[in-house]
């Protein structure tokens, strides 16, 4: 039996924009991409702790120490600059992998969204 577990999460970043008339996805800083082990493509959870909003997208990087998190497209809409996100990737794995499994956890400067 496989089960989804998380993998990934940048907890608490601000949004820097959002960019109703591009194609799709959201634009995460390089370097947040990178400590979180997500990749160009990574279907990425959004979780919108302003509104409640919950939505799926993928991952596009950003400048490296930039601290930007654009939303883009349609779910552009589902945001405003200044709201605060958690972002989360799932695996899936079997469970005696699960059970061992560490996901890598960011926790980046909530002002800034840069690494401390």
């Amino acid at each position: 039996m496989q089960i989804h577990v998380v993998k990934s999460k940048i907890h608490r970043v601000k949004v820097t924009g959002a960019d109703l008339n591009y194609i799709g996805s959201i634009t995460i800083d390089e370097d947040l991409m990178d400590a979180a082990n997500i990749i160009e493509g990574e279907k990425v959870q959004i979780v919108n702790n302003n509104n409640g909003e919950r939505l799926e997208t993928y991952a596009i990087p950003g400048p490296r120490n930039s601290g930007e998190i654009t939303l883009n497209g349609a779910a552009a809409r589902r945001v405003a600059p200044g709201d605060v996100l958690i972002l989360i990737t799932y695996a899936i794995m079997e469970i005696e992998e699960a059970k061992a499994f560490k996901p890598a956890l960011v926790f980046p400067d909530e002002e800034t969204n840069l690494l401390r």
